[in-house]
């Protein structure tokens, strides 16, 4: 990660309840930290200056081999200047995943879900979707819920579709990935197994119509 890469941040949001996306730039570092540019928000366009020193995010880059490279990181500071910035902390190399671009569009969308563990490693409980893709959803973990990554899990999912018809969709999946908040609920983002080809279906036509309803809002 170079000086002058951009970052894509993700990072869970208290006043929208959900995962939300920025762009920063990478204006210094050093052995510990990377230093960036205060984050805008990559739908609004506005600058987020709220980031507090404990705040963890995922961040995503660009590769000089044209892969996409994601890591999760802490806020460790916050300093004025001529330009703000935040301090990140830098990863350990096996720290930073290599990933497959998205096949999916994801969306944000606070759907009725229910979650099981085929291995009855913990008690079913029922939640809300933070986001949603063909390839996976991320879901609010309830306090006390006991949840790890790695787990199988069978996932009951109703989508409530543009037309009025509801979706009951039984899928499996696995946690691959548990996002820690400090003050907020944790999230376990899960990737989603065997779709059939009707399941899949109908998930993509989900996100279509939500992402066509976040246009008709932004025209508005």
């Amino acid at each position: 990660m170079k000086i002058g890469v951009f970052l894509t941040i993700e990072a869970f949001s208290i006043k929208t309840n959900s995962m939300e996306k920025y762009r920063c730039k990478i204006v210094d570092k050093n052995s510990n930290y990377l230093y960036v540019d205060y984050p805008v928000h990559i739908q609004t366009k506005r600058t987020n200056a709220g980031f507090q020193i404990g705040d963890i995010m995922y961040a995503e880059y660009n590769g000089e081999d044209q892969s996409v490279y994601r890591f999760k990181t802490e806020v460790k500071d916050k300093q004025r200047g001529k330009i703000p910035t935040l301090a990140l902390v830098i990863p350990e190399k096996d720290q930073v995943e290599r990933i497959q671009r998205r096949q999916y569009v994801r969306v944000e969308a606070a759907t009725d879900v229910a979650i099981h563990s085929i291995e009855e490693k913990f008690p079913p409980f029922t939640t809300v979707t933070v986001d949603i893709s063909g390839g996976g959803i991320s879901v609010i973990i309830p306090k006390g819920t006991s949840i790890m990554e790695q787990e199988k899990v069978t996932i009951y999912l109703v989508l409530h579709m543009y037309s009025g018809e509801y979706s009951y969709l039984e899928l499996s999946g696995e946690v691959v990935r548990i996002i820690h908040q400090e003050h907020t609920a944790n999230i376990a983002s899960i990737k989603l197994n065997a779709l059939s080809e009707q399941d899949k279906q109908s998930i993509v036509r989900y996100c279509f119509e939500k992402q066509r309803e976040a246009r008709q809002k932004e025209i508005q």
